[in-house]
């Protein structure tokens, strides 16, 4: 009997405001199925999910807005600066992320796809790595990140620095990946190593 065929599981990680989302969708338009974590951490805690109602349970009516969902920029005050909540929150939303992490590869057509990203900022935060037969770390200098940090989320220098301190620093996981894309010198520079990327794990070039 013949093993059944999987596309290539790849997670795309980084620090935050490294340049992941770039990444993620210049890897989308060279054809390559890609998910946001994000995205479905979104939908773990949707209006009328077992996990919005787990999140009311432990913190209270008062993470909602007005329509009876999320309330996501309060809840990030909140789980930034308090380790134990931001804890409590991912002990409700990632095993739901990875079970439909898991169900999407699954569903991959492996003779289209050779491989498939899934961008997950917290992957080594989590422990997910070992789920993953390659991991490519997005990373740009200290001073760079902050500074987009800054501007993207509108936030004061002590904010920012506050959330990236949440994370294991980027040159930890540099130093743990796999693969590495660096942003620093622009657009241009970072879809070149993209595609150089992509050739190689096609199979079209030699590693």
């Amino acid at each position: 009997m013949t093993e059944q065929m999987h596309s290539r599981r790849v997670a795309l990680t980084g620090g935050i405001a490294t340049g992941k989302s770039h990444v993620r969708a210049q890897f989308g338009r060279l054809g390559v199925p890609t998910l946001d974590s994000d995205q479905l951490a979104r939908e773990a805690v949707a209006p009328g999910s077992p996990g919005l109602k787990a999140v009311v349970d432990y913190f209270g009516k008062d993470v909602l807005d007005r329509s009876g969902a999320l309330d996501r920029q309060k809840m990030g005050r909140r789980v930034f600066a308090d380790e134990g909540a931001r804890r409590a929150l991912e002990a409700i939303v990632h095993p739901e992320v990875r079970r439909m992490t898991d169900e999407w590869f699954e569903g991959l057509n492996a003779a289209r796809h050779v491989y498939a990203i899934a961008d997950i900022p917290l992957l080594y935060e989590v422990g997910r790595d070992g789920d993953f037969d390659l991991v490519i770390v997005v990373t740009c200098e200290p001073e760079a990140q902050l500074r987009r940090l800054m501007k993207r989320d509108g936030l004061s220098e002590a904010d920012a620095l506050q959330r990236i301190a949440t994370q294991l620093p980027t040159a930890d996981k540099v130093v743990r990946a796999d693969r590495v894309i660096r942003t620093d010198a622009g657009f241009e520079d970072t879809d070149r190593q993209v595609t150089a990327l992509h050739e190689e794990l096609s199979g079209n070039t030699t590693p």
